[in-house]
């Protein structure tokens, strides 16, 4: 067995589900130890995070990933134990195998062995690891990111192993995230029988046509960085169970997915001058998970792709697409930043897994751009 797969099946042994690091961060916390780094446990409320370090000065580079992995499912839907790592059909099967246990194992060997050629390197070379990215990401990376703007923690380059290949592996580098932006919607109205509407206020016809507004508005056209914003609902609820009843209130959840061409203030606005006009009585609380960011052309994005095409025989698509992604704590520090793992086809799933030819290749494709970077 390969060190790559050896380490990955040992994280995956560990059931890490958020925000349970389940061990994962001690195992490689002693790996990297033996390694020469230093090692330094941040945990906030149920939430562990491992930051280890090796040099000093500038350009600090931050390799940067997750050991939490969300539930596995129904045990009888998997062809094998999502906890028992299974080699079969050119493929490495497990709860976490592409999202994102191969990742970490393989930053980890990369600073390993590139701090083993390289024992006196320029910078700082580090490892942010987390086990709240599946979670509310409250007490994870956020919580580690002000800590460092208190402290006055620099990060000029990141790199995030989240899985973002597509078809193969290096075929896509984000190069930036769209912002998420949630409302939590309560619209008031009065119960009563429904035989007596005249008596009552049936919120869910009172905010009929403002939902149907709200679906039609086209909120922004996008820009060569960033798609259209998007706006999905994803909870609608009302009612007693009676048939007979009209409800006394309604609630309702939704999401902007969103770029830098309407900022967060804007959506926010625009969309409770719509529930106004419309003369609801609502309460609405909102919840900016993440702004958007875009790192821009320069060295970082120059050295990944490069390293993509010589790697892994493939010119990188540059996307901002896909979900968030605890990148989006580490950009406002100022650093560039970009993520590159395996393919993202089976992540979530059952019998979720990584190709094992792909997987031998991960740590040299995070070693090489770790060698351009400092070199």
């Amino acid at each position: 067995m390969s060190d790559i797969l050896d380490l990955t099946a040992e994280l995956i042994r560990r059931r890490s589900l958020t925000p349970d690091d389940a061990g994962c961060q001690a195992l490689l916390a002693a790996q990297l130890t033996a390694g020469g780094f230093r090692c330094e446990s941040l945990r906030y409320g149920e939430v562990d995070n491992l930051w280890a370090t090796h040099g000093q000065g500038a350009p600090v580079l931050v390799l940067l990933g997750h050991t939490d992995v969300v539930p596995s499912g129904p045990r009888e839907a998997w062809a094998s134990d999502p906890f028992g790592p299974d080699c079969r059909d050119g493929r490495l099967y497990g709860r976490g195998a592409a999202d994102m246990k191969s990742g970490v194992a393989a930053m980890t060997l990369a600073l390993q062995n590139y701090v083993a050629i390289h024992p006196d390197h320029p910078g700082t070379l580090a490892l942010l690891l987390t086990s709240d990215e599946e979670g509310p990401s409250r007490d994870g990376v956020k919580r580690v990111a002000a800590h460092f703007r208190s402290s006055g923690q620099r990060v000029d380059y990141c790199v995030v192993g989240e899985p973002s290949s597509r078809h193969r592996l290096g075929d896509l580098i984000r190069v930036g995230r769209r912002g998420s932006l949630s409302g939590a919607l309560s619209v008031r109205g009065v119960q009563g029988h429904v035989a007596y509407p005249e008596l009552a206020l049936n919120p869910i016809h009172t905010l009929a046509p403002a939902l149907a507004e709200l679906v039609a508005t086209r909120w922004d056209e996008g820009n060569e960085a960033f798609p259209p914003t998007s706006l999905q609902m994803s909870n609608l609820h009302a009612g007693t169970g009676a048939g007979n009843v009209i409800p006394g209130a309604l609630s309702a959840q939704f999401n902007f997915r969103f770029g830098t061409a309407s900022p967060a203030a804007t959506l926010m606005a625009r969309v409770e001058a719509i529930l106004r006009r419309h003369r609801l009585d609502f309460t609405l609380d909102w919840d900016l998970s993440g702004e958007p960011f875009l790192t821009p052309p320069g060295r970082l994005r120059e050295i990944a792709a490069a390293v993509c095409r010589e790697f892994c025989g493939v010119e990188p698509e540059l996307s901002t697409g896909g979900g968030t992604s605890d990148a989006r704590f580490i950009a406002p520090l100022g650093a560039e930043v970009v993520e590159i793992g395996p393919v993202n086809a089976s992540i979530h799933k059952i019998d979720e897994h990584v190709a094992l030819d792909e997987l031998e290749r991960l740590p040299g494709l995070y070693q090489a751009i770790i060698a351009r970077l400092l070199g």
